[in-house]
């Protein structure tokens, strides 16, 4: 108990110490095959680390990392860190972090990360730590020990044998631990021996306060990582109900946290307490708490959430981007192949572009007109006839090169491969706003939707959260899953006030729920500002009235300076901020009825029946 379980080359389950059936702390390594049901036990070379219980193990780079633990009878909080080569089996030395047990660890962008868990004051933390291993040739080079090593771990192991009191038993499985690996009493000097700090550089960071912050102290934490973040999911308890759950995030670029979903949002409203615990009692009439109500999986998709999986994380990575595009394209934000199609993305023929094919969308309503030119001043026949096929409130066009629109856009491809009428005029007309058709056509030239800072005008460049959300809307169309993935993600991270309006209306497009709530929600927090920008002055008088119905029929729009009064400014106490009781249509109604004073019950019945409308305050 208390051991590690990493995967290890996708078919095997890699175990590391722990305590054995005798209380004995284990410092010894285990294999199950998941291919042919079997248990090996490498030979392990180098000083190995003191046994230990409660730790966190990760595998990066063929290494397995173990941090912390406890060990001995007097729960020792261990504070090491070392790894095991997998490669040569051979353990390196063990180096100094951070003392923690029942915590988390994993790897991303060259650090390994510590969350959670309990310190040596036995209490819940909400610090993340983290190691910077990068050009360190400790962590870099394959783990080797010379003379000294060797002679040290070989007193460390007959230091152990010598001290244990109770020789391990074989079980009904066969399995019987290595002596050599049992640490029951550590030597003195073990534990009063202060190895050097780990090499690198070693940060941590605090949580104070957070309208997102995750109380550890509250509840059952379960820690993962996934998509560059670290995902904090706490379940249902004694104390707690399914509704009063959640699922954050904590991106590891920014360091800031977010919730990604309510319990509303994750659990069936027919289970309770645990996870697969019902609230109607057994048929049999049997114990409701016994293990069969306990075997339910609850499935969570992560892309619904905006999460990209670690591997597409990686790939649009800030520091991936910062690599030289190619040997033509040095300085690019963008990478690879990319950085040299997007310099002939959208460039007339005449500029020696190829480009042979040419694609309109709708016209902006300020787009100058004398930058629409279809044809020359003298045009011939066959021009004639396109733009003749041509809507009349179509953009100025985009000149793009058919073979590339084939490779990386499966409609087009059906498209031309039927000998369309598109596929003779060598033109296309989308019915989208031509600012989010030019970031999707761009986006299949570049392979990216991000924004990037300019370094000429000081501002940024690359597709506004407008246009994102216009090209949500057409992956949906067009269905291209990795596009939409990409879509959510950024809409979600980067989702701000002039733009929350317009997000909203576009995942309701596109039927991203998740992101749609997420909106509303964030335009309920900051409904004064919202309705001032030209986003929600654009929406449509249907969506403007569904925006405004987001809001359960008991809530009320409250003034900042209310708000403030009674501390809810900026959505940290009421859930949704400046709007009282905003959960949604779907939501319960428990409307905040009395803030600060300023409404009763009876009060607010009165108005409701007088007034269907806003209390602007």
């Amino acid at each position: 108990m208390g051991h590690t379980a990493n995967l290890w080359e996708g078919d095997k389950l890699l175990v590391y110490g722990g305590e054995n059936e005798h209380r004995a702390y284990l410092s010894d390594v285990i294999i199950f095959d998941l291919k042919t049901a079997h248990w090996t036990q490498p030979e392990l070379n180098g000083p190995a680390p003191r046994g230990r219980a409660r730790h966190s193990a990760v595998i990066h780079d063929n290494k397995l990392f173990v941090l912390g633990g406890m060990t001995g009878h007097d729960s020792y909080v261990l504070d090491d860190v070392c790894y095991l080569d997998l490669k040569t089996w051979t353990w390196s030395r063990t180096w100094r972090f951070v003392p923690r047990y029942d915590h988390s660890s994993w790897v991303w962008g060259g650090k390994i990360w510590v969350f959670g868990g309990l310190g040596e004051d036995m209490e819940r933390t909400s610090e993340v730590w983290w190691l910077d291993f990068r050009n360190s040739p400790a962590f870099e080079a394959g783990s080797t020990y010379g003379p000294e090593d060797r002679a040290y771990s070989s007193s460390r192991y007959q230091n152990y044998s010598s001290s244990q009191t109770v020789q391990p038993t074989t079980g009904s499985t066969g399995y019987a631990a290595n002596s050599s690996s049992v640490q029951v009493n550590p030597p003195s000097h073990m534990i009063n021996r202060n190895p050097p700090i780990a090499p690198g550089s070693i940060s941590s960071l605090k949580f104070i306060s957070s309208p997102d912050l995750p109380t550890q102290a509250l509840g059952t934490h379960f820690h993962v990582f996934s998509s560059g973040c670290l995902l904090d999911f706490v379940t249902p308890a004694s104390v707690i109900s399914s509704f009063e759950t959640s699922l954050s995030a904590l991106d590891l670029d920014t360091l800031r946290w977010s919730k990604l979903a309510d319990g509303k949002d994750l659990f069936n409203p027919s289970y309770r307490l645990a996870l697969g615990c019902p609230t109607e009692p057994p048929a049999n009439g049997g114990n409701p708490n016994s293990e069969e109500y306990l075997s339910d999986v609850l499935p969570i998709d992560l892309r619904k959430l905006g999460l990209l999986g670690n591997s597409l994380t990686l790939e649009s990575h800030s520091e991936q981007a910062k690599m030289p595009a190619s040997d033509t394209h040095a300085t690019s934000h963008l990478t690879a192949i990319g950085a040299d199609l997007a310099r002939t993305f959208d460039q007339p023929p005449a500029s020696g572009s190829s480009a042979d094919f040419i694609i309109t969308g709708e016209r902006d309503d300020e787009m100058d007109l004398s930058d629409d030119e279809h044809s020359s001043t003298t045009p011939s026949a066959s021009s004639d006839l396109q733009q003749q096929q041509q809507p009349a409130n179509a953009s100025r066009p985009i000149h793009v090169h058919k073979l590339i629109l084939q490779a990386r856009w499966p409609h087009f491809s059906r498209l031309y491969s039927a000998q369309m009428s598109e596929f003779h005029t060598k033109r296309m007309h989308i019915p989208e706003p031509y600012a989010a058709v030019r970031a999707f056509l761009y986006y299949l030239y570049t392979d990216s939707i991000a924004s990037n800072p300019n370094s000429t005008t000081g501002g940024t460049t690359g597709p506004s959260l407008e246009d994102v959300a216009g090209m949500l809307v057409m992956s949906n169309i067009y269905d291209m899953p990795r596009l939409k993935i990409l879509c959510v993600n950024r809409l979600g991270k980067e989702l701000d006030v002039e733009h929350a309006a317009c997000v909203w209306e576009r995942a309701g497009t596109a039927g991203e729920e998740w992101l749609k709530r997420r909106a509303a929600a964030f335009c309920m927090t900051h409904w004064g500002r919202v309705v001032r920008t030209q986003g929600f002055r654009n929406l449509r008088r249907r969506a403007f009235l569904e925006l405004c119905e987001e809001i359960d029929r008991d809530g009320r729009v409250v003034g900042g300076d209310e708000l403030e009064a009674v501390g809810g400014l900026g959505g940290g106490r009421f859930g949704v901020g400046g709007v009282g009781g905003g959960q949604g249509r779907e939501g319960r109604k428990r409307g905040v009825r009395d803030l600060s004073g300023g409404v009763g019950e009876d009060e607010a019945e009165a108005e409701g029946d007088e007034d269907e409308g806003m209390e602007i305050g």
